[in-house]
């Protein structure tokens, strides 16, 4: 008999998705957006810098023409300001746009589950097997008896000559068990995020909106609170992602500790967690009196204390801390292994390139972890 011969691999030229004229020069302008932390204005005059030097409109499809668009379409919005003057503001439907394109950059595309929840290593209700079985107890749910187990069971216990079903020879086809996470990120804003000529805000923001975008749409049963910090620490919506800026501030860790417990402590889910992305050390306090103390210089020893009580103090709680470590000084990344030891977290030190994959994966683990 002849066989059929069995086909190879084939090659060919990577060939990108056909879009709009609007599709293509929109994820452009989402970039630029968000560098200039929701500034439409300073995103559409280097927009213009791109579209003299890489010809991005066309006589057909014109500059004006995309800026009527968004217009249009409802991502731009004309308001007035003070002085009487218009100027152009994004919307809401822009900020839920970036958050979508900040995911599928950094986590791909990612197709919506139907509950919203995930499965922990523990057994219980749930909608996925874990291919055991177990006996019949009282409110477990009738579909998932296992009809060919019990039926077997019955036959076992009662003999084959007078069949009888009892509850007792009733066996469940066990699920895993399906609970709930509470996440709080914090981001830091202090004015290293952008020394050195080094961007580091805005990627710190896409992996926020990122997270953002992942969590209210494949599960929406979790929560997510977002807190900035620098000389202090304060909560931001969602929404606000998109503008958030440095300032002149110091690095207070131990602000945005505290307060991300705090936010935990009320939370009912057991699963809970910090997430901290920084560059910078610790080099802030805010004393009783409410003065600031303030050391630029090295990792101050008063500081780093406070730092790693707090750290063992969200251990005591079951806050496990994931640090995401984007400078490469060794002394500052000693202080994080320290740290790390205090909580009994995690800690990974990064690029800017690969932080919000780590982020994803990491934020997957601890979703198959119960803390008791």
């Amino acid at each position: 008999m002849k066989t059929k011969p069995t086909s190879g691999f084939i090659f060919t030229p990577y060939q990108a998705p056909e879009q709009s004229n609007f599709d293509r020069l929109f994820d452009i302008f989402s970039e630029l957006i968000t560098h200039t932390s929701g500034d439409v204005d300073e995103a559409l005059d280097w927009f213009k810098i791109l579209d003299d030097e890489y010809k991005l409109t066309s006589p057909e499809y014109t500059m004006d023409d995309f800026i009527e668009d968004l217009k249009k379409k409802g991502y731009l919005r004309e308001e007035i300001k003070p002085d009487g003057k218009g100027a152009l503001q994004i919307t809401a439907k822009t900020e839920r746009a970036l958050r979508k394109n900040a995911m599928e950059q950094i986590f791909g595309k990612i197709k919506k589950s139907g509950a919203g929840n995930h499965k922990s290593k523990k057994s219980g209700q749930g909608d996925e097997s874990t291919g055991e079985f177990r006996n019949y107890q009282f409110g477990d749910s009738i579909e998932r008896i296992s009809m060919t187990e019990s039926l077997k069971n019955a036959q076992i216990n009662h003999g084959q000559e007078e069949f009888k079903l009892t509850e007792q020879d009733l066996i469940i086809e066990d699920t895993h068990h399906k609970s709930q996470m509470s996440t709080v990120l914090m981001i830091d804003i202090s004015h290293s995020m952008i020394l050195y000529g080094e961007d580091r805000i805005t990627p710190a923001k896409k992996v926020a909106m990122a997270l953002a975008e992942l969590i209210t749409t494949r599960y929406p049963k979790d929560t997510l609170d977002v807190i900035v910090f620098g000389n202090d620490a304060w909560p931001i919506k969602i929404k606000e992602l998109p503008y958030l800026q440095v300032g002149p501030y110091h690095t207070n860790t131990v602000a945005g500790l505290e307060l991300a417990m705090d936010i935990l402590r009320r939370k009912r889910n057991t699963n809970k967690q910090i997430f901290m992305i920084t560059d910078g050390k610790p080099s802030c306090l805010r004393m009783p009196d409410g003065q600031y103390y303030k050391n630029s210089n090295g990792l101050d020893q008063f500081i780093v204390e406070k730092c790693y009580t707090m750290a063992a103090q969200a251990r005591k709680l079951h806050i496990p801390i994931t640090t995401f470590m984007i400078a490469q000084d060794p002394y500052l990344q000693s202080f994080i292994e320290e740290f790390t030891k205090s909580n009994k977290g995690k800690a990974f030190f990064t690029g800017l390139k690969g932080l919000g994959e780590m982020i994803f994966h990491d934020y997957e683990s601890n979703r198959k972890k119960r803390f008791n």
